[in-house]
């Protein structure tokens, strides 16, 4: 009876064990479903331009170019009025909404209303343009910290009013950028602009486009 009893015994522990092992599984199963479910479904990697040589880099890191070609395509594309400034400026502060901070997006708001009170947009055509030499180098993007920049931009500003040219000046921007990866859908860089760090300096660039070029810190700013 007693050799029955020890039998019986163990299969009760073996059972008792094997639910324990099907308990942690469930278990561990519950977890790695859940894990999976709250994954992101979409996952931006930012890659430098060059990848000959290859590239290995965390995911959450944005390379000093990424951040720099985007600055330079939002920026230009803000200040680029093909026909009317008084309705392209306009129109490109709402299509380009997503690309700004909220106070970027009110600092240029009132930028449009200043210059409309100061009729600088009715009939203006605008272009600007990188200053050939002067694009994307080391110093172009001071990195703040993982998530803040700050890109210096040296454009060509171009403008006519009626067919006649009014303006034609370099200016270099100091612009701040922030990661925002909050509505990829609409941004996909998951950047936005957050408007100027320091003030805009008008630059003297010889028009041969050889020389280096200086800031003028006379307190000419771009308006």
């Amino acid at each position: 009876m007693s050799q029955y009893r020890h039998g019986n015994a163990a299969r009760d522990a073996h059972i008792l064990t094997l639910r324990a092992i099907v308990a942690v599984l469930l278990l561990l199963t519950g977890g790695m479903w859940w894990g999976w479910k709250s994954a992101p479904e979409d996952l931006t990697v930012h890659n430098p331009p060059d990848l000959r040589s290859g590239s290995t880099r965390k995911w959450w890191e944005v390379p000093p170019s990424t951040v720099y070609a985007f600055t330079l395509y939002i920026w230009q594309h803000l200040n680029r009025w093909p026909a009317n400034g008084e309705a392209d400026y306009k129109r490109n502060l709402h299509a380009y909404s997503a690309y700004l901070t909220p106070g970027c997006q009110v600092f240029l708001d009132n930028d449009y209303k200043a210059r409309q009170r100061r009729q600088e947009l009715q009939g203006r055509v605008r272009g600007m343009y990188e200053i050939p030499g002067r694009g994307f180098r080391d110093d172009a993007v001071t990195i703040m910290d993982r998530d803040h920049w700050v890109v210096t931009l040296d454009l060509a500003i171009d403008e006519h009013y009626a067919g006649t040219p009014v303006r034609d000046v370099y200016v270099r921007y100091p612009i701040r950028v922030v990661r925002a990866d909050v509505a990829p859908e609409h941004n996909p860089w998951g950047l936005q602009l957050d408007c100027f760090a320091d003030t805009p300096q008008r630059l003297s660039v010889p028009r041969s486009g050889d020389g280096d070029g200086k800031a003028d810190n006379a307190g000419s700013t771009e308006e």
